[in-house]
């Protein structure tokens, strides 16, 4: 079997860092050796003996500590990957300036395997430049910062700077440790992803949709996520959790999808559709339920009309020249053609740089958790991935986005 990864996780002096408890009970429970490293603010919320007692190894927080084993350098040097979570603005801050006042700072400078950041505080302290600063500055030296998450903070405020859900922190980590050198290849770049399927009202209660559960939309935000991008999913009509890192858009219908999308992709290096939108709507949605006459001969006629073409209109009128478009198609083989002709059709015909195709029906594709898709690419490569992990399949999609993007300095723009 092979070794179990050596985990650092740093905790420094935030209320949530309680919920850095359950993120150690995730990752230990995962497979993981883990090794956490309070700041003297952590222990003030949390002791040491809750820290050695969930990993079942030795908690150091001083750099005097056990002098013999050099901590400060063999701690960094020894990890698969470094986590940190909460992220203070304060943890933030030293980390970006290079700071070394203590074992959790001097192990991040020692380190070269991957480190995640998931930062947590007030959203003022979040939003203000300095800390802005400071996020850009260490995504620009490879380290993944995930986005905070919104919501209930200390008291009665709420707003952006919660620290996302150890679950999801942990599929994070866990993605960047399924890809050791990658490092954070997506950094600098804003994504739009969207995922899930469009409803189109028919009465207050009825909707044409499709079965799309939005598991694919889903990993290609996470794992992008986890890559060091920034990551807004437009998400329409799904129960899955937000991902860690990610700003998520909530839609009903394909004209808000359309809308949210265009909006998000103002500043964004690449667009993926994959949500499954509606080509039509009912023309006119009845504003009460649409009864069962007596008569069971009358059936109601629901006159459809075309919903706006979302992928072929980034192509043709780009929210930001120069933006890469990866379009997906659904396809099932008919008289004329098989899936593979359909799907090269629709890639001339959208024009966008990348096609993800699904052969879909009999249990495949929608609502699964693997996948097998083929990747069409503008210049006419082809590419099987899978079967495998909706994840994998996420990673080779972006994989294939950025040898399409060329190289470019991290940081920079596409």
């Amino acid at each position: 079997m092979p070794p179990s990864p050596r985990v650092v996780l740093g905790v420094s002096g935030g209320i949530a860092a309680y919920k850095a408890c359950s993120l150690l009970r995730c990752l230990t429970e995962t497979g993981h050796r883990v090794r956490v490293v309070p700041t003297r603010g952590a222990l003030e919320f949390v002791g040491a003996a809750t820290w050695a007692a969930l990993s079942g190894e030795p908690v150091t927080t001083e750099v005097w500590d056990d002098v013999h084993a050099v901590p400060h350098v063999r701690l960094g040097q020894d990890a698969d990957l470094v986590v940190v979570a909460p992220a203070t603005a304060d943890l933030l801050a030293r980390a970006a300036h290079g700071r070394a006042d203590d074992l959790l700072t001097a192990t991040l400078l020692t380190a070269r395997c991957p480190v995640l950041m998931a930062p947590a505080m007030h959203t003022e302290m979040w939003e203000h430049p300095a800390t802005q600063a400071n996020v850009a500055t260490l995504r620009e030296r490879g380290v993944v910062v995930l986005e905070p998450a919104a919501g209930r903070l200390t008291g009665a405020d709420s707003g952006a700077g919660r620290l996302p859900e150890p679950e999801a922190i942990l599929t994070a980590a866990r993605r960047l440790l399924a890809r050791p050198g990658a490092g954070a290849d997506l950094a600098g770049r804003h994504v739009v992803v969207s995922a899930g399927g469009t409803r189109e009202p028919l009465d207050p209660v009825r909707y044409l949709g499709n079965r799309s559960s939005g598991r694919q939309g889903y990993a290609l935000a996470a794992t992008a996520a986890a890559r060091g991008a920034r990551v807004t999913l437009v998400a329409a009509n799904t129960d899955l959790p937000d991902p860690a890192g990610v700003h998520v858009v909530r839609v009903g219908t394909a004209r808000q999808l359309a809308d949210a999308v265009r909006r998000a992709a103002a500043d964004a290096d690449v667009v993926v559709m994959a949500a499954a939108v509606a080509d039509f709507r009912p023309a006119r949605p009845a504003t009460t339920k649409i009864k069962k006459s007596a008569d069971d001969a009358e059936v109601p006629v629901v006159e459809l009309v075309r919903n706006p073409d979302v992928l072929a209109g980034l192509v043709t009128d780009p929210p930001r020249p120069g933006q890469l478009v990866v379009g997906f198609a659904a396809e099932t083989g008919d008289e004329t053609g098989d899936v593979l002709e359909h799907a090269r059709a629709k890639l001339a015909r959208k024009g966008c740089d990348l096609l993800v195709v699904n052969e879909v029906g009999d249990g495949r594709a929608f609502g699964t958790a693997d996948n097998t898709v083929v990747l069409l690419d503008r210049d006419g490569g082809q590419q099987t991935v899978g079967p495998a992990a909706k994840e994998d399949v996420a990673d080779a999609v972006w994989d294939a986005v950025l040898r399409l993007a060329g190289p470019r300095a991290v940081g920079g723009t596409l």
